[in-house]
């Protein structure tokens, strides 16, 4: 594996923290880190809610990434409540397909970072609308 999964997998453990809010909110039992096309690490937990406001980590990182600018992720790295890694969820999914229809193909998700398993986003959204 190498090192710039060390690094995202640092970057998202760091804010991972949960978190209860409010009596309708909490957060931070997801943390998640994007690696920019520039090479830079964005990271975002989610936040969850009684109603639908709430919002996943991997969209809260992009959310961050073009907050700051930027409009392409080459990696993504999502650490679950229980400390494994994961695949995005469906929303997750399409708003990476939306935000690069022409590359998401290519992004690169850890799948699992105990083994080192690494997907394509194009391997597990292979026939997407767009």
């Amino acid at each position: 594996m190498d090192d710039i999964w060390k690094e995202m997998y640092g970057a998202a453990r760091a804010v991972l923290a949960p978190k209860k809010i409010s009596g309708y909110m909490s957060g931070g039992e997801v943390a998640a880190a994007v690696l920019s096309a520039s090479g830079r690490i964005y990271t975002g937990v989610c936040i969850d809610t009684c109603s639908t406001l709430g919002i996943c980590a991997e969209r809260n990182a992009m959310f961050n990434m073009i907050t700051n600018g930027e409009y392409e992720i080459t990696k993504v790295l999502a650490i679950l409540p229980d400390g494994r890694t994961g695949a995005p969820c469906g929303a997750c999914r399409e708003f990476m397909v939306q935000l690069m229809p022409d590359k998401y193909k290519d992004v690169e998700i850890m799948a699992d970072y105990e083994n080192g398993r690494i997907v394509k986003l194009g391997d597990i959204t292979p026939e997407w609308w767009i």
